[in-house]
């Protein structure tokens, strides 16, 4: 079967997979050694030992500096940690303080730099698995070498072999079907990206490679000369063997040619393993910290066509890592170390143990945080010098202590200091803290099944904690659970039927990923505050208990909660950017919310994490959510935890049975921070003089919403205003039956209030007296709707017009007016006329607020422009601005009240909206404009009619329908100007000639069936008094045509028209 065994197959999924012919080649090689019957064994019989090597503490050869200028220093950092638990790159794994391994290298590099006045080449062999988030930590914390030349080479991937044809295996998910060929790949991944070449051009002759979880393998002067000196085209890094290296591989020579060679354990036969572990025979071992030649790697690769044929690791495993049961495969790899026998003339040197710290499993990752090991001068970990030249031996239970989780659980209290212990054994689950020093030999037992805590103070000899108290109400659960499809969070957070939420292990498996997500991605969970709150809908109490349950659980030490758990999106944003004091600020937040989706048992519920900035999380962390939702197994929850009463303000502290951690929850006022806030950014006593006039009067719509509390608190409250002008302000957890959506269809109570129609037409109200203003708020509070009598202002024009009046506001006025202003792409290009006309920067975004929220950080987060004071907004009743970073809808509210004041005078006739709207049309023209709702639409037929637009965009361009020649049709790509990502398939434009646009989209925001948005804008310089429908007729016509959505999803007719 072997013989028959053909590498064509591999060959073709490769070269389908785009690898380079390098890593092809040397794959073949491999390959073919499998099946000629080969089995990589290296016998007994074939070996002798390595004599007496070079020590490098004995050398006394005198540091040649000039050779840096020669010397590339490479960093395997292909590495994900799967057997420690991680999923990421582990060199990002907190290794000392707040720095990981990536931190500690950047710094050896840059402080070799400073001593030595030379630019040492620094470069980094990353997997697929580890580039992204590798070069993401570069260019935000050492850009200076995140900005040089061939910072990053790809490691290859080869096929996964089934293990009884060799042909590549196959699985239903295509990633199981890879696998890395081992860091042996480093020669041909330095041919495939051109690195060899490019460095024998720029004149480097000397490479030194190792681990980037080994800290101390350094580009050490002395021996970089003394490798120079020999002449010696490879020469390896090697330790004495110790009882503890005794099965791992080791240095040996070849007796048929005197090379030296080098035998991995795989490579052992049974029979042999005596031998093989005899540290007094084979008494050295290879730390992969290794020294090559440039000039006699090219010759050796130009040898042999294109690669280095290195012996065959051959690894016997199931094509799915996690599933035993699946077909059973070959991985093939090989060893870079192993090429010392393609050198001849290689060599090796002995080396201290220090050059040789790698971080393999936790016992070696808690010794490494813990004060046993100090951070010298170089950035490199060394054994502290009270240990007296001895580390504490290690013995962590390896059944509890396997992943780095447990080890992050039992360290959550901090460290233990272990620089006076001896020896320290670990049996059981345990807590330990920054409290405990241990002394001497320790060893811990804990046999029940509860992690108990090792006492404070100093622990010496024998302690058996079974019997001691545990933590009580803070005792954590781990509840077995799996994955549930569809808990991918969109724009706006995760959003289903309030049904499916509450269905079992829903909530539990989403808040889980959420905290896994966050606390990789660097947040300490124990320090500052998690902020809860939400719209009031139906099953948000029950939601609320969950999630501080769960909270405590994943080591959550600090929670506020809103009154009633009750607090609207721009409050929650205002509380986590302005609530102090700075040690309890809000690391994040969960807001129960579905927006303006209806509420209810059978309606709508929704959960969503902003972050520290106060804005909605960056789309790479609920990508990493949605990921671990595919993947989880557990959830951690304290059961025993007691509920909080969440109806009134108060503080609350819940200890542990044993005294050694405790929790603190506050329910704090749902209003009063975001009050404060408002009255920071507004002129209350000018708002107020204006609504006091004679001739004023105002109604608010919160529509059963959250959002009427902070009505009552800023008219009532603070502007002295009768209760009337608040209406529908007592929340609902079904919105009273409504759909708190503040648009002319739900809002239909307040629309008819202000004498208008569900088209914005002007209805008869007899001798009824109509509001001068009018507005509504949506469920969560972040949207509005402004009218004025018997008068509609669409969200485009109400952005527009905020903008140009921004100096009425003292936010934007005392800080030098406004900078800058951005829109949804579907928003009309009513703000666009304003930009240009007073110079403000102007962005069109996709629909998202975290789109305006990267914009407003650009200084404050990137380092890049200041583009504050900000202005923004969406054609979907969102407006807000740079005081937080969501849309806030009372906000638009005060704006609009601050602009009517700044153009009333005393004793002079008002000013109404309409006068305000008209004046802003007569000096930039009038963009007509409207978007038609399809709701509830089938979502495959729905995906169907967007593809077939897509793929019909080249076709339509230039194509003429009726009055209207489609100058461009596209699919909307955005290219994010602060932090460069790309967001593609936006929305389909067309783009008309005239300057008239025609957009659709699909919405992510629908619990249930998808929403199909059209979008029809045409502007208009001249003509101002048309009635809008009329203005767009022929246009709306063309886009049906345009989208064939009848034909598609049978109808024409829209849920709602704004």
């Amino acid at each position: 079967l072997w013989t028959m065994a053909s590498f064509e197959p591999c060959r073709a999924k490769m070269e389908a997979e785009g690898i380079a012919e390098s890593a092809i080649a040397a794959f073949e090689s491999t390959f073919n050694s499998l099946v000629s019957g080969a089995t990589g064994l290296i016998p007994e019989s074939a070996i002798s030992p390595v004599p007496e090597l070079v020590k490098a503490d004995d050398m006394s050869v005198e540091p040649d500096a000039s050779l840096l200028s020669k010397t590339v220093v490479c960093k395997l950092n292909g590495g994900l940690g799967t057997g420690m638990g991680l999923d990421k790159a582990k060199s990002l794994l907190t290794v000392k303080g707040n720095e990981c391994f990536l931190d500690l290298t950047a710094k050896q590099i840059l402080k070799m730099r400073e001593v030595h006045g030379e630019k040492v080449k620094f470069m980094l062999m990353n997997s697929f698995s580890t580039s992204a988030d590798t070069l993401d930590f570069f260019a935000k914390k050492y850009p200076i070498l995140a900005a040089e030349d061939g910072l990053e080479m790809i490691q290859n991937k080869v096929p996964k072999l089934d293990a009884t044809t060799f042909e590549p295996a196959a699985h239903a998910n295509s990633d199981n079907e890879w696998c890395p060929p081992g860091h042996g790949d480093l020669y041909a991944a330095m041919v495939a990206s051109g690195r060899l070449d490019a460095l024998l051009k720029d004149g480097f002759k000397y490479m030194f490679v190792s681990n980037s979880d080994n800290l101390g393998a350094v580009l050490d002067m002395k021996i970089l000369t003394h490798f120079a000196a020999t002449g010696a085209p490879f020469m390896m890094e090697c330790c004495e063997r110790t009882e503890n290296d005794k099965k791992g591989g080791h240095l040996a020579i070849r007796k048929e040619d005197n090379q030296l060679i080098l035998r991995e354990s795989a490579m052992c036969a049974d029979e042999d393993e005596a031998s093989f572990q005899d540290i007094t025979l084979h008494r050295f071992f290879n730390t992969n910290n290794l020294w090559i030649r440039l000039d006699k790697l090219k010759e050796i690769i130009d040898k042999f066509g294109g690669f280095v044929p290195l012996p065959m690791i051959m690894n016997k495993k199931t094509v799915d890592p996690k599933d035993d049961s699946s077909q059973k495969v070959i991985q093939l790899e090989t060893a870079m170390g192993a090429a010392i026998e393609m050198f001849q003339g290689a060599t090796a040197i002995i080396v201290p143990r220090t050059r040789f710290a790698p971080v393999k499993k936790c016992n070696d990752l808690l010794l490494l945080r813990s004060d046993a090991y100090v951070i010298n001068e170089d950035y490199r970990p060394i054994l502290n010098p009270a240990c007296n030249g001895k580390a504490p031996v290690m013995g962590l239970d390896s059944k509890k202590y396997k992943l780095v989780g447990a080890l992050e659980e039992a360290t959550e209290g901090g460290i233990p200091s272990l620089v006076n212990c001896e020896r320290l054994t670990v049996k059981g689950l345990v807590r330990m803290s920054n409290k405990t020093k241990f002394v001497g030999a320790v060893s811990i037992v804990n046999n029940s099944d509860e992690a108990k805590s090792v006492p404070a103070g100093e622990v010496t000899g024998d302690i058996d904690l079974t019997d001691s108290t545990g933590l009580g109400p803070m005792k954590v659960s781990v509840v077995k659970t799996s994955p549930i499809d569809g808990q991918k969070p969109g724009t706006s957070g995760l959003r289903k039927k309030t049904q499916v939420f509450m269905g079992e292990n829903y909530l539990n498996n989403f808040v889980q990923c959420a905290f896994d997500s966050v606390k990789e991605s660097g947040t300490d969970l124990g320090e500052g505050t998690l902020l809860i709150g939400g719209d009031g809908r139906y099953y948000n109490p029950e939601a609320i208990q969950t999630i501080v349950k769960m909270a405590v659980a994943n080591g959550v030490k600090r929670i506020w909660i809103g009154e009633n758990g009750l607090m609207s999106t721009p409050a929650v944003s205002a509380v986590i950017r302005e609530k102090g004091p700075i040690w309890q600020k809000a690391f994040g937040a969960f807001i129960l919310t579905a927006s303006h989706n209806p509420g209810g048992p059978d309606e709508d519920f929704g959960i969503k994490y902003n972050c520290e900035n106060g804005g909605p999380a960056p789309e790479s962390l609920t990508n990493m959510m949605f990921e671990k939702t595919t993947l989880i197994k557990s959830f951690r929850i304290c059961e025993d935890f007691p509920s909080i009463d969440i109806s009134t303000p108060s503080t609350k502290t819940v200890t542990s049975t044993d005294g050694t951690t405790e929790v603190n929850i506050e329910v704090i006022s749902s209003v009063d921070n975001h009050v404060t806030l408002l009255k920071t950014i507004f002129d209350f006593p000018a708002i107020k003089a204006l609504l006091d006039r004679d001739d004023f009067s105002m109604v608010y719509d919160s529509m059963h919403g959250v959002n009427g509390p902070t009505a009552k608190k800023v008219f009532i409250d603070e502007l002295f205003q009768p209760d009337s002008t608040c209406m529908n302000a007592v929340p609902k957890d079904d919105f009273n039956g409504g759909h708190a959506d503040p648009n002319l269809t739900y809002a239909k109570e307040l629309v008819e209030i202000m004498g208008l129609n569900k088209k914005g037409e002007k209805i008869e109200v007899g001798d009824r007296k109509v509001p001068s203003f009018g507005a509504a708020a949506d469920g969560d509070g972040d949207r509005n709707m402004i009218l004025g009598t018997q008068f509609f202002v669409t969200p485009s024009d109400s952005l527009a017009i905020i903008a140009a009046y921004a100096d009425a506001i003292p936010f934007f006025r005392s800080q030098g007016g406004l900078k800058g202003v951005a829109r949804s792409m579907p928003t009309s290009g009513a703000v666009d006329l304003v930009a240009k006309d007073l110079n403000f920067d102007l962005f069109e975004t996709p629909t998202g607020w975290k789109y305006f929220g990267n914009l407003m950080d650009s200084k404050a987060i990137y380092g890049e422009t200041d583009y504050t004071p900000f202005i923004c907004g969406e054609e979907s009743f969102g407006t807000g601005s740079d005081h937080v970073r969501e849309k806030d809808g009372i906000w638009a509210v005060m704006a609009w009240l601050s602009i009517l004041a700044s153009v009333n005078s005393d004793g002079q006739p008002l000013v109404t909206v309409e006068d305000v709207v008209k004046k802003h049309w007569a000096k930039y023209g009038r963009n007509y404009y409207c978007r038609w709702d399809f709701e509830g639409m089938d979502k495959p037929k729905a995906t169907a009619m967007m593809d077939k637009m897509r793929a019909d965009t080249t076709a339509n361009t230039g194509r003429t329908i009726g009055k209207y020649t489609i100058a461009k049709a596209d699919d909307f790509t955005y290219v994010d100007p602060v932090d460069g990502s790309v967001a593609k398939k936006q929305g389909l434009r067309f783009l008309m000639s005239d300057g008239s646009r025609v957009i659709f989209r699909l919405s992510g925001t629908a619990g249930s069936g998808a929403t199909v948005r059209m979008y029809i804008e045409q502007y208009e310089p001249k003509v101002l008094d048309m009635v809008t429908s009329e203005a767009l007729e022929e246009l709306v016509k063309v886009a049906l045509e345009l989208c064939d959505i009848k034909g598609f999803l049978g109808t024409e007719t829209p849920t709602v028209i704004t």
